[in-house]
């Protein structure tokens, strides 16, 4: 029969990990990053957006060392990465958009739900836009998949809405795309993220626009 003391550490050590696991950033550590990403993307010109997005995505590697299994920060690690990709362009930025998809995928393994559904929102919207296979992982189909899914968790969100709609309109579902692009721009305000909700509402006029 084992002591009770050990009996008692085991448990303590079970405990510790459970609560690793489960640690999630507060939105007072996640803001700065979800500023510094709009500050970028809207205010940058393409060339120098590969620079700082490489760097926002080392300080967000540099938390994650922190808090490896927090999926909101793996959500945030993942959308940087994706963004630099697309600045980037090339097949220099499959490497990128590959980084990022085993990001969403942890973060939807840990919380599909974290930061209301963003990694199905942000996984879906890679399997829509990298090149399909032999270069890429591509796939519309699994892209449709995960743009319901994440609807079903957030369905008044901006992005959520957003870039569900960008994937109906190029498939020529122009009814539903003008329905998400509508109820996209009826989202509610995000606290301490003006800027990235007035970038965004940008690019929803612009393919309000397309419809028209």
């Amino acid at each position: 029969m084992k002591p009770v003391t050990h009996i008692r550490t085991a448990l303590l050590t079970l405990t510790l990990g459970c609560a690793t696991i489960i640690q999630a950033a507060t939105p007072e550590q996640l803001l700065p990053f979800q500023q510094r990403w709009a500050e970028i993307q809207y205010s940058l010109d393409q060339d120098a957006q590969a620079d700082a997005f490489d760097d926002l995505a080392a300080q967000l590697a540099e938390q994650l060392t922190a808090q490896p299994h927090d999926p909101e920060l793996m959500i945030w690690q993942g959308i940087v990465l994706s963004s630099q990709a697309g600045a980037k362009g090339g097949l220099g930025a499959l490497k990128l958009v590959k980084q990022a998809r085993t990001l969403f995928e942890a973060a939807i393994e840990q919380d599909a739900s974290a930061l209301n559904g963003s990694a199905l929102t942000s996984l879906a919207t890679l399997y829509h836009q990298v090149p399909g296979w032999p270069l890429g992982f591509g796939s519309d189909k699994k892209a449709q998949e995960l743009f319901e899914q994440a609807l079903a968790i957030n369905p008044d969100g901006i992005d959520s809405n957003y870039f569900y709609a960008a994937f109906l309109l190029e498939k020529g579902d122009n009814t539903r795309a003008k329905a998400l692009l509508d109820k996209a721009l009826a989202a509610p305000a995000r606290p301490g993220r003006q800027r990235a909700d007035a970038g965004r509402r940008e690019e929803i006029h612009t393919l309000l626009q397309q419809l028209k």
